[in-house]
């Protein structure tokens, strides 16, 4: 028999040529495309023109735009909204804070803060609480809001909680407060030295009880006071004790 020669198979060189010839190409244009998108994007086509400012009431739309130091005339996407939003979130007031874009040249904050609820007198200065206990800011003039009063203030500083040695009184007194809106009546000052708290209506005028008492009898006593004031008695001592007791007496301590 005769043997058959193996003659070497060529490699297709003209193939791999064009095959690196094309990824080139294509590395190549994507170059191109990705520099022409970052172009487009730090283009003052996306510079802000527009800063909005939703759900505020204690600051100004101004404020709050100083607070986050977003500037109008920079680009959009060379803007970090999570450092504005951290920035703005320092202050006490700011609970929430929300920024987004919305191309190609607007700004949205959307906040939600903080509502000044009750006072707390400090030497001869008041700070402010929200509902929560979180201290606000100080100030030297009074505000007409709810006084609480008799406590041991360990510390205050604002934009952290209150601390005071009696802070299961001041919880339970600042969930008395959210009943006393809900219930349209106001207290103006209240005492929380002690366990059983005195809640002013008037200078002369006031509830004596636990903070959960007055709190679970909020229409009863509703009721009570109106028939005081068609009496026109602003004067005395009402008694609010557990399973819905009352009393009164003209006589205050």
């Amino acid at each position: 028999m005769k043997e058959k020669k193996i003659t070497n198979v060529k490699k297709p060189r003209k193939k791999k040529k064009r095959k690196k010839k094309r990824y080139l190409l294509k590395t190549f244009i994507f170059f191109v495309i990705m520099i022409g998108m970052y172009y487009f994007l730090t283009s003052s086509f996306f510079d802000i023109q527009k800063i909005s400012v939703k759900e505020n009431n204690y600051y100004t739309a101004e404020q709050i735009i100083r607070l986050s130091k977003i500037k109008v005339g920079k680009n959009i996407f060379k803007t970090s909204m999570g450092n504005a939003a951290g920035r703005m979130r320092k202050d006490p007031y700011m609970k929430n804070v929300k920024i987004s874009r919305r191309l190609p040249s607007t700004i949205v904050i959307t906040v939600e803060e903080r509502k000044e609820y009750a006072v707390v007198p400090y030497g001869e200065e008041y700070l402010l609480m929200d509902e929560d206990g979180m201290a606000l800011r100080k100030t030297d003039v009074a505000p007409t809001l709810p006084l609480l009063m008799g406590m041991t203030v360990k510390k205050m500083d604002p934009g952290y909680p209150l601390e005071v040695e009696e802070n299961s009184v001041l919880t339970d007194t600042l969930k008395m407060l959210s009943a006393m809106e809900e219930n349209e009546i106001y207290f103006k000052k209240i005492d929380i030295s002690k366990v059983v708290i005195k809640a002013y209506i008037y200078d002369y005028l006031y509830c004596e009880g636990t903070p959960e008492n007055i709190r679970e009898n909020m229409d009863k006593l509703k009721s009570v006071l109106y028939k005081l004031y068609t009496q026109g008695i602003e004067r005395g001592v009402i008694k609010m004790g557990s399973d819905g007791y009352f009393s009164f007496s003209p006589e205050i301590e």
